[in-house]
């Protein structure tokens, strides 16, 4: 169907007038042309379902909350993840792990739409410490925020760990305990630092993803963000507002992903000669 297509037929001459006025009379190659010509100068066209409003004003109205979500939400991510990751590796098959592998691998199968209610139902109607929905102060970020960063944290914390028992068991390793250096300088010296190049290569996409909101979590906590956009616009056939949102998107993860590529050198200059 086309976007203004619904239950009750438009008149033919009405339905011309309204692709006449949103340009969609013309051929395919020249909607193209034109739609690259005005994202080249920041135009990224008017909605079809919000009448009147540009795309850009609706984007610019929603990510702030969605990229305060996010940035909140990774830092939770990779304050739990990382340590969790390094301190199981530490106690690699003894009990450590194996809680905090159990709790990982807990964050990453429990989904978002499971956790959500069930903190909603303890914290906010059980115990009244948090509210429940919009996002309107602190009081409204903590749960969002625990929802979006857990599950991120838990595969963090499984790549730490992989990352760490690799380079544990490496020769330069061995050398350093036969040196009488001591667990500890060597996780924290020698061993985390050369363990972080999975970690930032899943960074990239990890931090485009969770900056641009999670459909899920912005719906159960009504957040004000860009994921309900991107998701009801498909629904609503806002045909400019799915490519808004996706343009946004693709050049967030480039960003992110440059980013990432540039930090490689700095975690590991051994990457700067190949």
């Amino acid at each position: 169907g086309g976007p203004f297509d619904s239950e009750k037929a438009l008149l033919p001459e009405i339905k011309a007038a309204i692709e006449r006025k949103y340009k969609l009379d013309a051929p395919i190659h020249e909607q193209y042309l034109t739609y690259l010509g005005n994202i080249a100068r920041g135009d990224l066209g008017q909605s079809y379902k919000y009448l009147g409003r540009d795309i850009s004003e609706i984007i610019g109205e929603s990510l702030p909350a969605s990229v305060q979500l996010g940035v909140y939400s990774l830092l939770l991510a990779y304050l739990i993840g990382g340590p969790f990751g390094v301190w199981a590796a530490r106690f690699h098959n003894q009990w450590p792990d194996h809680v905090r592998m159990a709790l990982a691998i807990s964050g990453v199968s429990l989904p978002s739409f499971l956790v959500a209610p069930i903190l909603i139902l303890l914290f906010c109607f059980g115990l009244g410490w948090f509210e429940p929905a919009l996002w309107e102060g602190p009081a409204y970020y903590v749960l969002p925020t625990i929802v979006l960063g857990t599950r991120s944290a838990a595969v963090i914390a499984r790549l730490m760990r992989a990352s760490v028992l690799e380079v544990i068991r490496s020769d330069y390793i061995r050398t350093g305990r036969a040196k009488g250096l001591s667990e500890g300088s060597l996780l924290f010296k020698h061993v985390l630092r050369n363990s972080l190049i999975p970690v930032l290569t899943f960074s990239g996409p990890l931090v485009a993803g969770i900056i641009t909101g999670s459909f899920v979590v912005e719906q159960i906590f009504a957040v004000p963000g860009i994921g309900k956009h991107m998701v009801m616009s498909v629904s609503n056939r806002d045909y400019p507002l799915i490519m808004g949102t996706t343009v946004v998107f693709s050049v967030i993860l480039v960003l992110c992903n440059l980013i990432v590529d540039l930090l490689y050198a700095y975690v590991d200059p051994r990457i700067k000669l190949s």
